[in-house]
């Protein structure tokens, strides 16, 4: 109880050292050049608080991906692994963390050895169960070049190769057969989102029993809309140059003002705690010169970034609080209404007294018991 209410203080505080270890291996047992081929890895550790016990065995890695317009990349993460004498393929979880913001040392991988990383105290939850878990950083985040933040589909490729990267990790003790869950809540429910919109064509290999997937910003434009000049304001000029950084033809530079590329360039030093702060309640029009939201390139760019343009193979599990101040509730209810549309096998859930922080916290037992559900092939009951 002691540990729930700590993450839920830490979490509630935030409203939502990069290095590699000493003694870095390369894997030279499987060919390069595949997704979900491991680069490099090293021992770490994993601390949901600072120097918390958690009898698990970490390394971090970095492994090879894809980029939104389809060209190779290196991204960077985390493999988890339980040591609690379980033998056989036990069940392996993908998760994607929410915003921590767009410099390096915020990358989740920096923080777990420190025991800062917020979402670790869900991710333990998982561990606790006898679960491995893999946790990307996101291409750019811990990376040389710029974090593409909230860019869909390069989050997508980003988790589902972090589940190949783990499967392939020599040391894991892990196999090709072992189970795969996604999860992940707010920047990391679009990324699981994706991933599961993304499977069937781009990892079918990996055997997905189900997504997990809460608070998600499924259509870009609209929750940029609702945080203009409000609480999430700050997130939205996180959000241009991510995409600025995966499209830079989009020459986000253009449409800035010098305090909007001052506060980009602070915003690219710092994690999302500061970002936040530093943005509340700015307009697009104090930081621009024009708007790049009503520019037709920018809005093919978000656009390429909304859901519910496929449905996922697998079950899914949606949730979404009713007064999420950043999120707005209307763009989960209509990835539930696409999805289903398309014949998904959705479980929604709606938090009446969840805001978007609270959601990501209360919501996460309940999410990993019908993630564990899954795992023990129990049938779905799916309510679209």
């Amino acid at each position: 109880m002691r540990l729930r209410t700590r993450a839920l203080a830490a979490l509630a505080a935030l409203t939502v050292s990069f290095g590699l270890a000493n003694g870095t291996a390369s894997a030279d047992d499987k060919p390069a050049g595949s997704p979900g081929d491991i680069v490099t890895f090293a021992p770490t550790s994993f601390h949901p608080l600072p120097g918390q016990p958690t009898n698990t065995k970490a390394w971090r890695i970095t492994y090879r991906s894809t980029t939104a317009k389809g060209a190779p990349n290196v991204v960077s993460g985390t493999v988890i692994v339980p040591q609690d004498g379980r033998t056989g393929p036990r069940p392996l979880v993908t998760y994607a963390v929410g915003t921590v913001g767009l410099g390096d040392q915020c990358a989740p991988s920096a923080g777990f050895p420190l025991g800062t990383t917020l979402e670790a105290n869900l991710i333990q939850q998982l561990t606790l169960r006898g679960w491995a878990v893999a946790v990307t950083d996101y291409e750019g985040l811990g990376t040389p070049g710029d974090h593409t933040y909230a860019v869909g589909r390069a989050e997508g490729h980003a988790v589902l190769d972090a589940a190949r990267a783990a499967q392939r990790l020599p040391v894991s003790g892990l196999s090709r057969k072992s189970p795969v869950g996604l999860m992940g809540y707010s920047q990391g429910g679009q990324a699981t989102s994706w991933a599961a919109e993304l499977h069937d064509s781009y990892a079918p290999e990996l055997d997905v029993r189900g997504t997990a997937t809460g608070g998600v910003p499924a259509d870009l434009l609209k929750t940029a809309e609702f945080n203009n000049g409000n609480i999430g304001a700050g997130l939205v000029l996180m959000s241009a140059a991510g995409h600025n950084a995966a499209y830079p033809e989009l020459r986000l530079d253009q449409y800035l003002n010098a305090k909007g590329r001052s506060y980009v360039d602070f915003m690219k030093k710092h994690c999302v705690a500061v970002n936040t702060v530093a943005g509340l309640f700015k307009r697009i029009s104090d930081v621009t010169v024009r708007n790049p939201l009503q520019d037709a390139d920018w809005q093919r760019a978000l656009r390429a970034s909304d859901l519910g343009t496929r449905a996922p193979g697998h079950p899914v599990y949606l949730y979404h609080g009713v007064i999420d101040e950043l999120i707005p509730y209307s763009v989960g209810k209509q990835l539930r209404a696409d999805w289903c549309a398309k014949g998904a096998d959705v479980q929604w859930k709606s938090l009446p007294l969840g805001e978007h922080v609270l959601g990501a916290v209360t919501e996460s037992i309940p999410a990993a018991n019908w993630l564990a559900d899954r795992f023990a092939g129990k049938p779905t009951r799916g309510n679209c």
